[in-house]
C-alpha cells in the first residue's frame, strides 16, 4: 500500500547495539516463530486489518536475524490479508534464544495487565463517534455494542430503605432453637447444625 509513510531511517553509528533500525522488509519473507503461544483468530486478524487501513502501519514487526517473526504475528497476518507486500520491521540481535522465548510471552501477557479508566474511555469514544466521514469507531478495537455498554447512564444505586434499618437494641430474641421441627403445609423444616452428627 503505496499510501503508508516511510519513515526516516537513521544510518548514524551502527555499532551501537541499543539503536533500533527500522527496516521494510518483503512481508512474505517472515516466518511465524514455532513456539508462538497466542493466537489469532480470523475475526481479531479482521479487527487488526481495520485497524491498519484506519490509520497505517504504525507499529514495527519485530524479528531476529533469520526473519522469525518474535512479536506482532497478528500484524504480519493481517498486513497478508490486505496485501501488504513490505512492511517495517526491527531486528533484534542482542537476544538469546531463551530470551526470545520469553519475550514472546512476556509482549502478549504484559499488555494483558493494563486497564482502563473507564470515563476518560468513554468521553474519547463518545467523540470518535461524533467524526464525520470514513472513519469506524471500530477501528479502535472496541466492538458496537461494547460502546454502547460504556456509553450507556450508569444505573443509580437504590437507596435504602429506612424500614429495612434497625438498632442494636431491637433485635428480637431468637424462637427457633436447633432440633425445633416446622410444620408448613405439606412442608417440613428442620432447625439444625452441619456441624454435628444426626444420631
Amino acid at each position: 500500500m503505496d499510501s503508508i509513510a516511510q519513515p526516516q531511517l537513521r544510518e548514524d553509528d551502527k555499532s551501537d547495539s541499543t539503536e533500533l533500525v527500522v527496516t521494510y522488509r518483503a512481508t512474505a519473507e517472515l516466518k511465524p516463530h514455532l513456539r508462538n503461544a497466542r493466537t489469532h483468530s480470523k475475526r481479531q486478524i479482521r479487527q487488526i486489518a481495520d485497524s491498519i487501513q484506519a490509520f497505517g502501519f504504525t507499529s514495527p514487526i519485530l524479528i531476529d536475524k533469520a526473519g522469525t517473526i518474535i512479536a506482532s504475528h497478528g500484524r504480519v497476518a493481517a498486513a497478508k490479508l490486505l496485501g501488504i507486500e513490505r512492511v517495517p520491521t526491527i531486528q533484534l540481535d542482542g537476544l538469546s534464544e531463551d530470551q526470545i522465548r520469553a519475550y514472546l510471552i512476556a509482549d502478549n501477557k504484559l499488555g494483558e495487565k493494563a486497564g482502563w479508566d473507564d470515563s476518560i474511555l468513554a468521553i474519547e469514544l463518545q467523540h470518535l463517534m461524533t467524526i464525520e466521514g470514513d472513519f469506524e469507531v471500530t477501528a479502535t478495537g472496541f466492538e458496537i455494542p461494547e460502546i454502547d455498554l460504556l456509553l450507556s447512564p450508569a444505573k443509580a444505586k437504590p437507596k435504602d430503605d429506612p424500614d429495612d434499618e434497625f438498632e442494636d437494641d431491637q433485635a428480637v430474641a431468637p424462637v427457633t432453637q436447633p432440633g425445633d421441627l416446622w410444620k408448613l403445609g405439606r412442608h417440613r423444616i428442620f432447625s439444625g447444625t452441619a456441624l454435628e452428627e444426626l444420631s
